[in-house]
């Protein structure tokens, strides 16, 4: 059985820019929609592609305009944008022990959402000041370096990677393998699609 979203893509994609404005923004979210994709079907999630996908390019969606009330004020955004509770959940709970949400991850979408979201900041800072602004040519090692300088991209919580692994049972290495292999499936869609913003 599939998990509904209540809403389309295009959809999804209407409601964040509805929200978000800075590009930035939107190429996390982007990026993060792409890892989600990637881990869906890698984890033999596939019917439920789609779910796991519009939650990542959801999940920072009252971020922008409401950074003080993030995950709090994500539910009546999503609502209005017709989003199912499930989607809702999914979201809100990538926030736990980071906001006032107390919603903890608990199915396997939740955890590697909550985990690879941080993850993900981490590595595109890493990659973007690399000679090809890419992670194409990135290897695990030299994420795991930039996870052990506390001064690099420091707006990365390191508690929080290290416990979404924890939370799904991974080595820290795997998380960082998955994740930039997740990222290099996707750099090119999301270059593309902040092109055509």
């Amino acid at each position: 059985m599939t998990v509904e979203a209540g809403l389309n893509r295009d959809q999804a994609w209407e409601l964040l820019k509805q929200y978000n404005k800075e590009t930035f923004h939107l190429q996390h979210a982007l990026t993060v929609e792409g890892v989600m994709k990637w881990f869906a079907k890698g984890q033999g999630f596939g019917g439920d592609e789609n779910f796991w996908a519009i939650a990542g390019l959801l999940h920072d969606i009252d971020f922008e305009q409401f950074p003080d009330q993030h995950c709090v004020k994500a539910p009546e955004l999503l609502r209005k944008g017709g989003a199912t509770e499930e989607l809702i959940h999914a979201v809100c709970c990538h926030g736990y022990g980071l906001t006032a949400v107390d919603a903890k991850p608990e199915h396997i979408m939740e955890k590697i959402l909550y985990a690879s979201d941080e993850l993900t900041g981490l590595i595109w800072a890493a990659a973007i000041i690399r000679p090809s602004k890419s992670v194409m040519d990135m290897e695990v090692k030299s994420v795991k370096k930039k996870f052990k300088t506390p001064a690099f991209a420091a707006g990365c919580s390191r508690k929080v990677i290290e416990e979404g692994a924890a939370l799904l049972g991974w080595e820290l290495d795997f998380l960082i393998e998955k994740t930039l292999l997740a990222m290099k499936s996707c750099e090119a869609e999301v270059m593309a699609a902040i092109g055509e913003h």
